[in-house]
């Protein structure tokens, strides 16, 4: 796999409490210049994985406000997010 250097850092991980799906939200901080907020870590029918930030429209529908252009970078910052949910 292929790493295209990105730093990635988690700067702030809350779990949530209860019995959602939704188990924490998460920021991160790209290159230590850029943050991006309200990642989730959720759980699935296949364990664990990151949900990227969304927003929702004036037409009721979610939007993803972040994404990963290239498979490896994905794989990576979900590495290092469900990592840190794990400490």
């Amino acid at each position: 796999m292929e790493d295209h250097g990105v730093k990635i850092d988690v700067v702030r991980l809350n779990r949530l409490d209860g019995n959602g799906k939704t188990k924490a939200f998460c920021d991160i901080m790209l290159e230590d210049a850029f943050i991006v907020k309200g990642l989730r870590v959720v759980e699935g029918k296949e364990g664990l994985f990151v949900g990227m930030p969304r927003e929702q429209g004036k037409d009721g529908k979610w939007y993803t406000t972040f994404t990963p252009l290239k498979d490896d970078t994905k794989d990576k910052l979900q590495r290092i997010v469900l990592e840190a949910y794990a400490v």
